[in-house]
Protein backbone atom coordinates (compact mmCIF):
# COMPACT_ATOMS: atom_id res chain seq x y z
CA UNK A 1 0.00 0.00 0.00
CA UNK A 2 0.90 3.47 -0.80
CA UNK A 3 2.32 5.23 2.68
CA UNK A 4 0.16 8.31 1.36
CA UNK A 5 -2.87 6.23 1.22
CA UNK A 6 -2.31 4.86 4.50
CA UNK A 7 -1.36 8.02 6.66
CA UNK A 8 -4.40 9.53 4.87
CA UNK A 9 -6.78 6.41 6.19
CA UNK A 10 -5.18 6.40 9.78
CA UNK A 11 -5.80 10.27 9.80
CA UNK A 12 -8.76 10.64 8.61
CA UNK A 13 -10.28 7.54 11.09
CA UNK A 14 -8.35 9.72 14.05
CA UNK A 15 -10.03 12.46 13.05
CA UNK A 16 -13.00 11.02 12.69
CA UNK A 17 -13.36 9.62 16.06
CA UNK A 18 -11.89 12.56 17.48
CA UNK A 19 -14.46 14.51 16.45
CA UNK A 20 -16.89 12.26 17.88
CA UNK A 21 -15.82 12.60 21.32
CA UNK A 22 -16.11 16.08 20.49
CA UNK A 23 -19.70 16.38 19.14
CA UNK A 24 -20.70 14.01 22.49
CA UNK A 25 -21.54 16.76 24.30
CA UNK A 26 -24.04 17.93 21.78
CA UNK A 27 -25.61 14.24 21.21
CA UNK A 28 -24.43 14.39 17.78
CA UNK A 29 -21.85 12.22 15.70
CA UNK A 30 -19.49 13.69 12.99
CA UNK A 31 -21.93 11.72 10.03
CA UNK A 32 -24.92 13.91 11.01
CA UNK A 33 -22.57 17.02 11.38
CA UNK A 34 -21.83 17.06 8.51
CA UNK A 35 -25.63 17.20 7.17
CA UNK A 36 -26.45 19.48 9.67
CA UNK A 37 -23.10 22.00 8.24
CA UNK A 38 -23.61 21.01 4.35
CA UNK A 39 -27.61 22.96 5.02
CA UNK A 40 -26.55 25.55 6.56
CA UNK A 41 -23.89 26.17 4.61
CA UNK A 42 -25.65 25.86 1.34
CA UNK A 43 -29.63 26.03 2.57
CA UNK A 44 -32.37 23.58 1.64
CA UNK A 45 -31.18 20.75 -0.32
CA UNK A 46 -33.32 17.67 -1.35
CA UNK A 47 -31.54 14.46 -0.23
CA UNK A 48 -29.81 13.46 -3.76
CA UNK A 49 -28.50 17.10 -3.64
CA UNK A 50 -27.02 16.15 -0.02
CA UNK A 51 -25.50 12.83 -0.92
CA UNK A 52 -24.22 13.81 -3.91
CA UNK A 53 -22.81 16.82 -2.27
CA UNK A 54 -21.04 14.75 0.87
CA UNK A 55 -20.66 12.15 -1.96
CA UNK A 56 -21.93 9.59 0.53
CA UNK A 57 -24.63 6.74 -0.37
CA UNK A 58 -27.90 7.80 -0.66
CA UNK A 59 -29.22 5.34 1.87
CA UNK A 60 -27.06 5.99 4.66
CA UNK A 61 -27.76 9.82 4.29
CA UNK A 62 -31.61 9.01 4.35
CA UNK A 63 -31.03 7.18 7.63
CA UNK A 64 -29.21 9.84 9.16
CA UNK A 65 -31.87 12.50 7.95
CA UNK A 66 -34.55 10.32 9.57
CA UNK A 67 -32.61 10.17 12.55
CA UNK A 68 -31.67 13.83 12.80
CA UNK A 69 -35.80 14.37 11.90
CA UNK A 70 -36.57 12.65 14.85
CA UNK A 71 -33.94 14.46 16.85
CA UNK A 72 -35.38 17.38 16.18
CA UNK A 73 -32.60 19.14 14.17
CA UNK A 74 -34.02 18.94 10.31
CA UNK A 75 -37.58 19.04 8.46
CA UNK A 76 -38.78 17.31 5.52
CA UNK A 77 -41.07 19.59 3.52
CA UNK A 78 -42.38 18.79 0.10
CA UNK A 79 -40.62 19.93 -2.86
CA UNK A 80 -42.61 21.08 -6.20
CA UNK A 81 -43.22 17.39 -6.77
CA UNK A 82 -45.02 15.52 -4.16
CA UNK A 83 -42.34 12.72 -4.55
CA UNK A 84 -39.54 15.08 -3.67
CA UNK A 85 -38.81 16.10 0.04
CA UNK A 86 -36.34 18.99 0.67
CA UNK A 87 -34.52 18.95 3.99
CA UNK A 88 -34.43 22.15 5.91
CA UNK A 89 -32.79 22.88 9.28
CA UNK A 90 -35.25 23.28 12.20
CA UNK A 91 -35.42 26.14 14.50
CA UNK A 92 -33.61 23.94 17.43
CA UNK A 93 -30.57 23.74 15.11
CA UNK A 94 -30.50 27.44 13.39
CA UNK A 95 -30.73 28.57 17.44
CA UNK A 96 -27.80 25.50 18.54
CA UNK A 97 -25.50 25.80 15.36
CA UNK A 98 -23.74 28.88 16.97
CA UNK A 99 -22.46 26.49 20.30
CA UNK A 100 -21.46 23.60 17.77
CA UNK A 101 -19.72 25.97 15.46
CA UNK A 102 -17.65 27.22 18.63
CA UNK A 103 -16.76 23.37 19.27
CA UNK A 104 -15.62 23.12 15.86
CA UNK A 105 -13.62 25.37 15.48
CA UNK A 106 -11.98 24.61 18.68
CA UNK A 107 -10.99 21.30 17.78
CA UNK A 108 -10.41 21.94 13.87
CA UNK A 109 -7.66 24.78 15.69
CA UNK A 110 -6.64 21.90 17.91
CA UNK A 111 -5.91 19.62 15.20
CA UNK A 112 -4.11 21.55 12.95
CA UNK A 113 -2.54 24.33 15.52
CA UNK A 114 0.84 22.96 14.85
CA UNK A 115 0.58 23.59 11.66
CA UNK A 116 1.47 27.26 10.16
CA UNK A 117 -1.03 28.93 7.74
CA UNK A 118 1.16 27.91 4.64
CA UNK A 119 1.75 24.24 5.66
CA UNK A 120 -1.86 24.57 5.46
CA UNK A 121 -2.19 26.22 2.20
CA UNK A 122 0.30 23.50 0.96
CA UNK A 123 -1.45 20.74 2.46
CA UNK A 124 -4.44 21.55 1.09
CA UNK A 125 -3.04 22.46 -2.79
CA UNK A 126 -1.33 18.90 -2.40
CA UNK A 127 -4.87 17.29 -1.46
CA UNK A 128 -6.57 18.99 -4.42
CA UNK A 129 -3.81 17.76 -6.65
CA UNK A 130 -4.82 13.99 -6.33
CA UNK A 131 -7.32 12.61 -8.84
CA UNK A 132 -10.72 12.89 -7.70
Amino acid sequence: MNPVFHALFQKSRYLTNSLNEVLKQHQLYSSQWTILYCLHTHGPMTLTQIWKYLNVEAPSVTRAISRLETLGWVERIDGEDKREKIVTLSVMAEERLPTITETILTFEEEMVGSLTVEEQTQFINLLQKMKG
